[in-house]
């Protein structure tokens, strides 16, 4: 498990603010329940995983806030 800052990604970055537009907007459409809130206990393990990563990192932007 990772602690403090996280390495930033242009590339990851710009991937995330793009192309998952059109690509959950269809998986919303067909996959019920998909993208809504507490969606996240179908897999407890990442989903744990992922909450002590996001309570212990945090973004380099945070470091000009």
């Amino acid at each position: 498990m990772r602690f403090g800052l996280r390495k930033p990604s242009p590339l990851k970055s710009l991937s995330a603010r793009t192309g998952g537009r059109a690509t959950r907007a269809v998986k919303r459409a067909l996959i019920p329940g998909y993208g809504r809130k507490g969606m996240g206990w179908l897999h407890p393990r990442r989903k744990l995983y992922d909450e002590m990563y996001r309570r212990t990192t945090f973004p380099f932007r945070d470091l000009f806030r």
